[in-house]
Formats: C-alpha cells, structure tokens, sequence
C-alpha cells in the first residue's frame, strides 16, 4: 500500500528546514506532528521531599534540554543562585548548546560528550572527585545509573519532572499510513489512550532498540527501522521506505 500519510508522535520542528518538511514537499506526502507524552515539572517541594540540597553539588550531568530547563526552575523556584563554579556534563552538543539560553557559555565550565550517555565515561571518569546531581524524569535510561555506578561517582539523582501520557481522543477517528514512534513511552501513550488499537494496513516506524522492544512486546509490526548504517536518521528511513512501496 502506498504511503499518503505520516503521523510522528513529537511535536512540529520548530526550524524551517526540518528534515521531515522536505521530506513532505519531495514525497508528496502528508506529515503531521502530534506529542503522544509531554513533559510536566515537579514542584521545589517534590524536590525537597527528595532530599536534595542544590548547595551540595559542584557539578550536574545534564542529558536533554528538559533536564536543562526543568534544573534552572528548581533552581528559581528555591531561590537558588548557581554558581559560576558549578561544572555541567552534557550529554551531547545539543544540550550543551541549549545550555547557552541559562549560562554564559565561555564563563562557565562546560564538558560534553559525543552522543549516548555511555560515550560520557571518559570524560566524566577524570573528574571522580565532583559530587554529581542528575535532574531527571521519573523514567531513566537503564545505562545512565550503570554508567555512574560502574565509575564508582558521588551522584544523586532528583526527579525533576515526570513523563506523562497526552489525550489523544481527537485521534479516535483518524488513521495514518504510518505511525512514527521514538520511545517506549510513545507506544505506552497509544495503548492508554486506544487499549483495543490493531495495527491493521497501518506501518510501523521506531527509533532505537528499546522502542523496537516495546512495539514488539505490544505484539505489533516494526516495518521501519532506525538508526541503521544505510539510513541513520528516522526521516532517511522513511524516504527508502516510501521509495520502495510508492514505486509499486
């Protein structure tokens, strides 16, 4: 069957040339964005409540833009001046980058990986003598808590927001080509929100391994993969894909 429509389970870029609007001008093909998660902040109280005293860390791990966010408005909120010495481990450029909205970038002490968080461990490893704090969701990748106790680190983590399921009822209706899907959670979202969904005619896009798992472990169809070495990105996955069925 051939593709018309793509629903991808985040929300719209934000920068023109999106990847995935090219995708749609070269394709001819319909692509919407709807978050099946956002992201909701706990409060200082939750924070607390935790037992974390931001005065006690010298330095703070930070593996996405929300982490980033989400820390300085803890840090607001309890009325908490960071200082210049504090130290920030960022997973990749991207976050690092981000970072720049908070801090003055050349000012501060900035350390950054390359892209997973266990391509971290060399740097992090030089740098045993930091007591760490890592802000995060209320899900977390198995690896991060692997990596920081395989190191022998000082770190605590603090939930600082949590992962929370979208109404998707406006969706009840509505049938794409192609559902993309970039974390378990996303597939978590579809099954709450539709518990008698059936894959039916519809394909199945997942990025990364533990998304594959859990589509697989729903008993659905993975019919479009990525990260591969032939298509690294979730939107040159599709384009192949695309390719090869609309060509039939």
């Amino acid at each position: 069957m051939k593709v018309k429509t793509i629903l991808v389970s985040q929300p719209e870029p934000k920068v023109e040339n999106s990847p995935y609007f090219e995708l749609q001008e070269k394709k001819k093909v319909k692509v919407d964005f709807i978050p099946f998660i956002h992201v909701e902040g706990v409060s200082g109280k939750e924070v607390r409540h935790q037992k974390i005293d931001l005065s006690k860390y010298t330095a703070i791990i930070l593996t996405s833009r929300n982490a980033v966010d989400n820390f300085f408005r803890i840090a607001e909120e309890m009325r908490f001046k960071v200082p210049d010495s504090l130290k920030y481990f960022c997973q990749s450029e991207a976050v690092a980058y981000y970072l720049q909205k908070y801090v003055v970038y050349r000012k501060r002490k900035i350390y950054v990986g390359k892209r997973t968080f266990t391509e971290m461990s060399p740097i992090l490893k030089k740098y045993k003598n930091e007591k760490f704090l890592l802000p995060s969701s209320d899900s977390l990748k198995p690896e991060v808590p692997n990596v920081l106790n395989d190191l022998n680190l000082k770190w605590d983590r603090g939930i600082f927001y949590r992962t929370v399921v979208s109404d998707l009822s406006h969706l009840k209706d509505v049938t794409y080509d192609i559902l993309v899907f970039f974390s378990p959670s996303g597939i978590k979202s579809l099954f709450e929100n539709f518990p008698d969904f059936k894959q039916n005619d519809t394909r199945i896009a997942v990025f990364g391994n533990s998304t594959i798992r859990a589509v697989e472990e729903a008993g659905l169809k993975v019919n479009i993969k990525a990260p591969t070495p032939e298509t690294p990105s979730m939107t040159m996955a599709l384009e192949k894909y695309i390719d090869d069925v609309n060509k039939k």
